[in-house]
């Protein structure tokens, strides 16, 4: 159910996020809205779906400029701002502007929304008609007849184009009998550099996404067109389940409803800082409302297991064997996981322990992504001389090309002779028939990469392989939590060492009359002949030192006794 506030209405809630994670697709006011999250107290995401982008010709805009110095029209609709200017400066380039403007003004206007008539009354161009709020083209419909009554009918119209054609105003318009020139201005194409929106769509598919944020009609479609091209879009509607969907207003609610989408959330007046300032202080409750909803329903993320007689605990001869984890105890086995504080690689042999068992494979490798290089970490097969120090760049080999597109691949048989294939040396499983390989992530992150790899060929089910992919998505923040932790770790044991260090340096000084640096050298000289670190030269000088100090402090508790005897025996 769809909430959109009353604007009178006084909100006893604080706008704050509260560190959820929001996603906006907007373009060009994309740095305006991620500061606007920010002072909300959310996390913001951006991935700019759309860019403006002119016509190859500009034909229709100067046969319309024509028509208004012939007098041709009766009424002009203006639709957005942005493209009363890009007509202005279409007409400027081609032809007397002042003219135009001139034979403009003699005509009547009607201006969509708040944008385009602030554009027109910039060039001091009277506007008849308004549209009142939400800004639809329903709304200017309504004004316009009740402004131009019976004369409505029957009137020469030109409608200025945002990005695409409206075809229910076109309709509406035709239904009257009014003959209509459309001015198509710009159009909507997707934004040169894709990969923000292939994440986004990656991120809301899998749940990673809280609440996303909607401008316009145009985002909608470039979303559900990428997810189509990523063969998402089912995924993007379950992914939709878990996710706060929030509309501008009625314009992108109708969009959003050409998809079967409908928005969680509309502001009181279809304006940026009203939707996410609104949004901020009903976000958490209307997630939780929404996510306990969800909740309810059977999940479609997580498939699940074949039943065969194999996961019943029965062989093909009828002999029992040991069953494969269900359903409830994958979920139960990752969730135990992530409540846990174990070690990086304690977690990651535990993961590998557990696909393995799955899905029955030879071979079960992890890479997790370290300055953009996906390093070997874990192996179900020992391989002392390769984890932890073979590195594959993005892009290189099927597990670079998974870790840069974050998509699945799954290759029966043959798999060395695939494209994409790179061999290594010192792994035999390069030579092996089938291969999975799944992205791991976190808040759509890219974590590393799980291979799973067959001697023999083998066909994984697509439930098989949603299946791995599912565990991919939730390992991917026990891994960036034991990450994260084994860092802090290390760190901390470095500047632990560095204090070691800097202590014994300073007993060097004071016992031997050194200087810093003849200190350091000197430590530096134990070390190596003695090849040992740095921190235990350093811990030997200071227990050294300890001693010393309780040495001379019993000799001192011990001598002052016998001189207060002698003292007394005078």
């Amino acid at each position: 159910m769809k909430t959109r506030p009353n604007a009178n209405e006084h909100v006893s809630q604080a706008a704050d996020f509260g560190g959820l994670r929001v996603l906006s697709l907007e373009s060009r006011r994309a740095t305006e809205v991620a500061t606007l999250i920010r002072t909300y107290g959310g996390e913001p995401l951006t991935a700019p779906a759309m860019r403006e982008e002119q016509l190859a010709s500009n034909a229709p805009v100067l046969e319309f400029a024509e028509g208004v110095l012939r007098g041709a029209f009766d009424l002009v609709i203006f639709t957005t701002g942005v493209g009363v200017k890009s007509l202005m400066k279409i007409v400027g380039e081609h032809m007397d502007q002042s003219r135009f403007l001139d034979a403009l003004r003699s005509i009547k206007v009607a201006a969509r929304g708040p944008k385009s008539s602030s554009a027109l009354r910039e060039l001091n161009i009277p506007i008849s008609v308004i549209a009142p709020e939400p800004f639809t083209w329903r709304a200017l419909m309504v004004a316009m007849e009740r402004e131009f009554g019976e004369s409505f009918q029957g009137m020469n119209i030109a409608v200025q184009e945002y990005g695409t054609s409206n075809p229910e105003l076109l309709t509406a318009l035709a239904e009257k009998g009014i003959s209509i020139t459309r001015i198509p201005v710009y159009r909507w194409a997707l934004p040169e550099d894709v990969q923000p929106l292939r994440e986004a769509v990656i991120a809301l598919a899998h749940g990673h996404v809280d609440v996303l944020l909607l401008m316009n009609a145009g985002q909608v479609a470039h979303l559900f067109l990428m997810a189509e091209r990523m063969g998402y879009t089912d995924a993007l509607h379950e992914g939709f389940r878990s996710t706060l969907i929030s509309s501008i207003g009625p314009s992108t609610t109708e969009g959003l409803s050409m998809y079967n989408v409908q928005p969680d959330f509309e502001p009181s007046q279809s304006r940026m800082g009203f939707l996410v300032k609104e949004l901020a202080e009903r976000a958490d409750t209307l997630l939780q409302q929404k996510r306990t909803a969800a909740a309810l329903q059977v999940p479609a993320l997580i498939p699940a297991l074949p039943i065969s007689p194999l996961l019943r605990g029965e062989s093909a001869k009828g002999q029992a064997e040991m069953p494969r984890p269900t359903a409830i105890d994958f979920l139960h086995e990752i969730g135990s996981r992530m409540a846990a504080s174990d070690p990086l690689h304690v977690v990651l042999n535990r993961i590998v322990d557990f696909a393995s068992s799955l899905i029955q494979c030879d071979s079960c490798f992890i890479y997790l992504l370290e300055d953009n290089q996906l390093v070997l970490r874990a192996s179900k097969n020992p391989h002392a001389d390769v984890v932890d120090r073979l590195g594959i760049a993005l892009g290189q080999g099927i597990t670079g090309w998974v870790g840069w597109h974050r998509e699945p691949v799954a290759i029966a048989a043959h798999a060395l002779k695939d494209p994409r294939f790179k061999r290594f040396r010192n792994l035999p499983e390069d030579s092996f028939e089938a291969f999975l390989s799944v992205p791991i992530l976190c808040r759509s992150k890219l974590v590393g990469v799980m291979n799973l790899q067959h001697r023999k060929p083998y066909q994984h089910s697509e439930q098989e392989v949603r299946l791995l992919a599912a565990v991919g998505y939730l390992v991917g923040a026990d891994l960036e939590r034991a990450r994260l932790e084994t860092e802090n770790t290390e760190l901390a044991e470095r500047l632990e060492s560095r204090k070691q260090v800097e202590r014994a340096k300073g007993v060097l000084q004071r016992e031997f009359g050194l200087d810093e640096e003849a200190a350091y050298r000197a430590m530096q000289r134990e070390s190596r002949q003695r090849r040992k670190s740095m921190r235990e030269i350093a811990e030997a000088i200071l227990l050294n030192e300890d001693l010393r100090k309780s040495r001379l402090s019993e000799v001192g508790r011990e001598s002052t006794p016998r001189d207060v005897s002698a003292a007394d025996s005078h």
